[in-house]
This record gives C-alpha cells, sequence and structure tokens, in this order.
C-alpha cells in the first residue's frame, strides 16, 4: 500500500522521494513480465510509468536517452531500461533493469518454442499459429507509425524518414550506411536549422503537466555517472573478458565450426552491426539464420516471430527463438537430448546479443550525459531515430510480403 501511494498520488509541485534499489528491483521484474507491444509499446510503458506516474525521470532526460539507444544497435527499449536503471542506482542498478526486462521472456519463451517444435504439427497449434502471422505484420505496421508520430514532427525528420525507407528498400544499402547519413544530415542541420533537430517540442508543456521528477533536467549529472577514464576502462575490459571467456569455453567443447560457437560469433555480429533497434535487426537474423546458417527455415522465421510477439521482453528475443530451433535442428547433444541443445542455443543466443548492449551503456552511459544539452551532438540522434522509422516500415513490407505470398506474388495468382 506504501509503495503505491508513493507512485500513484505524488504532489507535482514536490519532487519525488528518492528510490530504493528494492523497489526499483520490483519495479524493473514487473516490468519484465509486462512489457508486450514489441519496442513502441514497452517504451510508451517506461514513460507512463516512469515519467508520468511515479516522475523518476523528466521528459527531457527520457528522450535524451531514447535517442542514444536508438542510434545503438540491439533493442532499444532494454537499453532505455539498463540507462533509466544506470541512473539511478550506478552499474548495478543498469545491469538488474537490463537482465530483468529479458530474463522473464527468455524462460517463457524456451517454453513455448519447445511446445512449437514438440506439437507444431498438430493442427490446432498450426492453426493459431497461422492466424498470428497476418497479426504480426498489423503490429509492426503500426509500430512505424508509433515510432513516427513522436519522432516526425516535421518535414525535414519525414524526409529523413522517406530516404531511409528508400535507400534500404529500393538500393539494399546497408543500414549502418543510412546511420551514417542521418547522422550527417542532423550534423549539419544543427548548424542551419537546429529547431528542425531538437529531442522534444514539448518539453515545457511536457514539465507542467508531470511536475517535478527525481531525476529532472536541472539535476547534476550523479557520481557514478561522471566520465572517468578509470571506470570506462575497467568495464570494458569486463564485458571483453566476459565475451572472451564465453567463446574460448565454446570453442574448446565443440570446435570452432561447431554450432554454438557459431552461434556466440554471429549473434555478436548481430548484436554489433544491426543499427535500429530490434526491427531493424530481424532481416540481418533471417539471413543469418535461415540462408547462411540453416538453423531453422523461413515459415519457422516469421513463426517465432508471432511468438515473440505475444511474449513480454524486447522483440529481438526472437534470437532465443532462433538458437533453440537451431540447437534442436542441428541436434548438437544428440537425437536424445534435443530439449537440452534448444535450451543451450536459446542461452548462448541471448547472452552474446545483449552483452554488447550492456556495455554500450554502461561505458557511453557517462559520456551521452555530459551531451544533453548539446545540439551538435543530440541533432544527429533526432536524424537517426527519424531514418529508423522508414527502416521499420520497410520490415512491414518485408513481412507482409512473406505472410499474404508465402510462395511469391505469381503463386499468390495462380
Amino acid at each position: 500500500m506504501q509503495t503505491a501511494k508513493s507512485t500513484s498520488a505524488i504532489d507535482p509541485a514536490l519532487r519525488p522521494e528518492p528510490v530504493s534499489f528494492r523497489e526499483a528491483f520490483l519495479y524493473w521484474l514487473k516490468l519484465g513480465f509486462i512489457s508486450f507491444g514489441g519496442p513502441a509499446g514497452q517504451i510508451s510503458i517506461m514513460h507512463q510509468e516512469l515519467v508520468e506516474k511515479r516522475r523518476w525521470i523528466s521528459e527531457h532526460r527520457f528522450l535524451h536517452a531514447l535517442n542514444y539507444t536508438m542510434v545503438l544497435p540491439g533493442p532499444e527499449a532494454q537499453q532505455l531500461a539498463t540507462y533509466i536503471g544506470w541512473l539511478m542506482h550506478g552499474t548495478r542498478g543498469g545491469i538488474t533493469a537490463g537482465v530483468l526486462f529479458v530474463l522473464p521472456s527468455l524462460f517463457i519463451l524456451m517454453g513455448l518454442t519447445w511446445i512449437y517444435l514438440e506439437f507444431g504439427d498438430v493442427p490446432a497449434v498450426a492453426g493459431i499459429l497461422y492466424g498470428i502471422k497476418p497479426a504480426v505484420t498489423a503490429i509492426v505496421v503500426f509500430a512505424a507509425w508509433r515510432i513516427g508520430s513522436r519522432t516526425l514532427r516535421n518535414n525535414v525528420l519525414r524526409a529523413v524518414a522517406v530516404l531511409g525507407f528508400i535507400a534500404i528498400y529500393f538500393f539494399a544499402i546497408p543500414f549502418p550506411y543510412i546511420v551514417l547519413a542521418a547522422a550527417s544530415i542532423g550534423y549539419v542541420g544543427s548548424f542551419f536549422a537546429p529547431g528542425k533537430f531538437t529531442a522534444t517540442g514539448h518539453h515545457q508543456q511536457s514539465k507542467q503537466s508531470f511536475g517535478l521528477a527525481l531525476i529532472d533536467d536541472d539535476m547534476p549529472i550523479p557520481e557514478h555517472a561522471r566520465f572517468k577514464w578509470s571506470r570506462v576502462i575497467a568495464l570494458a575490459l569486463t564485458g571483453l573478458l566476459i565475451w572472451g571467456t564465453g567463446m574460448t569455453l565454446l570453442t574448446l567443447a565443440f570446435g570452432w565450426q561447431g554450432t554454438l560457437p557459431q552461434m556466440g560469433w554471429f549473434f555478436t555480429k548481430a548484436a554489433l552491426v544491426t543499427f535500429g533497434g530490434a526491427y531493424a535487426v530481424l532481416p540481418y537474423v533471417y539471413q543469418g539464420g535461415v540462408v547462411e546458417y540453416n538453423w531453422l527455415s523461413a515459415p519457422q522465421m516469421i513463426d517465432g516471430l508471432a511468438l515473440g510477439e505475444t511474449t513480454p521482453g524486447p522483440l529481438i528475443m526472437v534470437v532465443a527463438f532462433v538458437g533453440f530451433v537451431g540447437g534442436w535442428s542441428k541436434q548438437i547433444f544428440g537425437p536424445e537430448l534435443l530439449p537440452v541443445a534448444g535450451v543451450a542455443g536459446a542461452c548462448v543466443a541471448t547472452l552474446f546479443t545483449f552483452l554488447p548492449s550492456f556495455l554500450f551503456i554502461l561505458v557511453g552511459g557517462p559520456f551521452i550525459e555530459t551531451t544533453k544539452h548539446d545540439i551538435r551532438l543530440t541533432a544527429p540522434l533526432t536524424a537517426i531515430t527519424a531514418a529508423v522509422v522508414g527502416v521499420v516500415l520497410n520490415l512491414a513490407v518485408f513481412f507482409a510480403y512473406h505472410v499474404l505470398w508465402p510462395r511469391g506474388i505469381d503463386a499468390g495468382f495462380e
């Protein structure tokens, strides 16, 4: 009762009381179980809870962190939770928020994937999955609209989004190059039209609506969030040690060409090169998991996305589905231990996908905090966020094609 009162009846004229680590832990655990709706839905949930209701962070600081996570490769919603947890309680707060955002989804998705592989041929199960696929396409389209409605506030940003769509859909330009081009547009625009690339055009209205926040615009940077080379180097080396140890053990156990080491290597690359959040990573994972490594089929990939959309957690958790199916199909522990192989594949895929995300926040966060009022650095982030809208729309077209015409357009008209 005390917690409910402290988070729902706060005087807007007063700054909220400091939040204990235990209270934050319980919120991040709850978020891990209720974070449905893909990145757009999850970001909306965090905004309503943390900005509007609990006022743990101000609108401007929230959007500044969001723009940073948008430019990073990997899942922006999970990275945003990690960033806010880190701002509030340091490294342990960031790790706790990020892990709890993912952990419930991992266990739920592994269970559903086992059911899918064991009973997927049962007509009732197959019918459910077939019915979900068009809904998944609609969800992706809706995600593009939601992100665009919050981001594309003027014609310049709308043009950036259109150019991003044209570049990736018609010319198949890799997304990192689109990110670089959008960042360049934003940087140049910060000198000639800075008002077109601001993080938000309604900050003052938001401040009047929600009141003072625990982490407000005028609050100094917390001690643990200040940039220190010693801290940055220590965190970077720790992350590299975890990654190197994991890859070494997998290679010693299975050989470099083994399924699990190849999964570790592939999902590390996916985490580092797929900019634009969860929706942008899916075509890359599709190309690797289906075409290059044959861990699963194209219909299975769409089924995996359908399962991912129906479970809490970041949409990029579809990598756990890919890892589970890959471990199962390759029978890495023999035909008698298929579920164990699936669990191993899912855990390897999840670890190597999310490890870089923690490093991006814990290592890069202190630098980003020093730039929250520098238009020369926030403008490129805003332009990149606009380009992401075009990429998400491209993904919607990609899935619509494969769902509506699974055998190709020509076959669909036979």
